[in-house]
């Protein structure tokens, strides 16, 4: 997630934070207090009640876009419909992590919402250093200014201090994307003079000691991407570190992060679970490999394929990779490459299968290789063929492994005729999950075992989903009982 300063007037006046969905400019509100923060919870749904403290409490709730409730903060209502939904395909067991309810977002795009309250005060001290420099906010309908973005994370990963103390002491990267092409530009003095201005009152030396590091990005495109594609470090800490799921995760300004890290860190714990040891793992939509290196740092998996499409994220992934434990002896590699394009590719030799697609959810034809999967689909890949690995022409499999990075190990990958036998999705679009389940679920190839949710925005009525898939059809359960039955007789 990612902070937004934009201002619809070129002036030195002080600037205006804009949330990205709104259509109104809005003045960024004085940090809020802090409030008492309940334990999260981790319950089956049904047995949620609405609670009256879990109230929002924000004076810009009317004027603002970004939240959708007020009340019930740990039990959004979306968490009843999940639950008859989850009832009715024979799942018992949803519960939903109610998680941290205020001051959770460690990645910011919200300038008006509960952010980590370093975020609020790095905030604070960038509107100082804008007004004090005479910095420019970009005008969208002339395509001049200085300032376009801001984005800032937060790290909480700090082992020089008590793990109680880390959360609340974290440090903030700011990346600053500058409406020119690159650091020669001519107003590349002002971009160097807003960083010291940073790094002086915020930075180590300062009595606020809240910035990790400050980094350029240089975009010069009317349309509405956010990032261009050069970035500069400028100061402080190369490296952002946070610790997710058991390892050590290095973030890239440039590569996907959440913006709820302790709500992640509760779902990943989750699905290491769900993942048999010794196994071999493909994880799709993997970003920097966050979830596919905590899988095989915690379960000794024997191979991980990590696919992304990002090749922002390569580098990130390979800084993480030397962190994990000298002890894993298994297959670790990361591929940049487009799911969508020849998905039976990453399946095959792969036991279990995790998918984290954005909020349009899976590309249909990794649906339909999913519902169709066999080993009639497989034969044709197999050594005996008499086409050789050495000829492979298909692009984007070229592609993949010139932009792969392969750890070595002592254990061999499974072969192409193993057929995955768990499927486990992450999703952050419950509507578009909805529609992946049915179709998972329409062929009898897969069956639906377990269900959870998590609270990732409190606030709003979006949930994040991790549901487990095995492979077959569900089994008849009068059957069972019967056949119970007859056993004690």
């Amino acid at each position: 997630m990612h902070l937004y300063l934009l201002s619809s007037r070129v002036s030195f006046s002080p600037p205006v934070f804009w949330h990205a969905s709104s259509s109104a400019t809005l003045p960024f509100p004085a940090p809020a207090t802090a409030k008492p923060l309940p334990p999260p919870s981790s319950r089956p749904a049904k047995s949620l009640k609405s609670n009256s403290k879990c109230a929002l409490e924000c004076p810009h709730f009317q004027s603002c876009s970004g939240c959708t409730h007020e009340l019930d903060l740990d039990r959004p209502s979306v968490v009843d419909e999940a639950a008859e939904f989850f009832s009715k395909l024979g799942v018992s067991d949803f519960t939903f992590d109610s998680s941290r309810l205020w001051e959770w977002r460690c990645r910011a795009k919200l300038a008006v919402r509960a952010h980590h309250p370093r975020i609020n005060a790095a905030v604070e001290l960038l509107r100082k250093g804008i007004t004090a420099l005479r910095i420019l906010p970009y005008d969208e309908d002339q395509g001049t200014g200085d300032l376009r973005y801001v984005q800032m994370a937060v790290t909480t990963h700090n082992t020089s201090l008590p793990v109680s103390d880390r959360y609340k002491n974290g440090k903030v990267q700011v990346s600053l994307v500058w409406n020119t092409r690159n650091e020669t530009s001519p107003s590349s003095e002002k971009l160097t003079a807003l960083a010291q201005f940073l790094w002086r009152n915020g930075g180590p030396r300062s009595n606020e000691n809240i910035i990790h590091s400050v980094w350029a990005n240089f975009q010069t495109s009317s349309n509405n991407i956010i990032f261009g594609n050069r970035w500069r470090h400028l100061l402080g800490e190369m490296d952002l570190w946070e610790h997710v799921g058991g390892i050590d995760v290095s973030l890239a300004p440039s590569s996907f992060g959440q913006a709820n890290t302790r709500a992640f860190d509760s779902l990943l714990w989750k699905l290491q679970k769900y993942v048999p040891r010794r196994s071999s793992v493909s994880d799709l939509y993997a970003g920097a490999g966050v979830i596919g290196l905590s899988v095989a740092a915690s379960r000794k998996c024997r191979s991980v394929k990590c696919i992304e499409v990002n090749k922002e994220s390569k580098l990130s992934f390979e800084k993480t990779v030397e962190r994990l434990p000298k002890s894993l002896d298994g297959s670790i590699s990361w591929h940049q490459a487009d799911t969508s394009a020849e998905p039976l590719s990453w399946l095959m030799g792969s036991e279990v299968v995790i998918v984290d697609p954005p909020r349009k959810g899976l590309d249909a034809s990794l649906v339909d290789a999913l519902k169709t999967i066999s080993f009639r689909n497989l034969k044709p890949m197999s050594s005996t063929d008499g086409s050789q690995v050495k000829e492979e022409k298909r692009p984007w499999v070229l592609r993949a492994r010139e932009s792969s990075v392969y750890v070595r190990s002592s254990t061999t990958a499974d072969g192409p005729l193993v057929l995955p036998q768990t499927l486990i999705y992450i999703s952050c679009g419950w509507e578009s999950f909805k529609e992946d389940c049915k179709a998972l679920l329409s062929t009898n190839k897969w069956r639906l075992e377990h269900a959870h949710g998590f609270n990732f925005f409190p606030g709003t009525q979006s949930i994040e989903v991790l549901a487990v898939f095995q492979r077959g059809k569900v089994a008849n359960l009068k059957k069972k009982k019967l056949g119970k039955k007859k056993k004690r007789s």
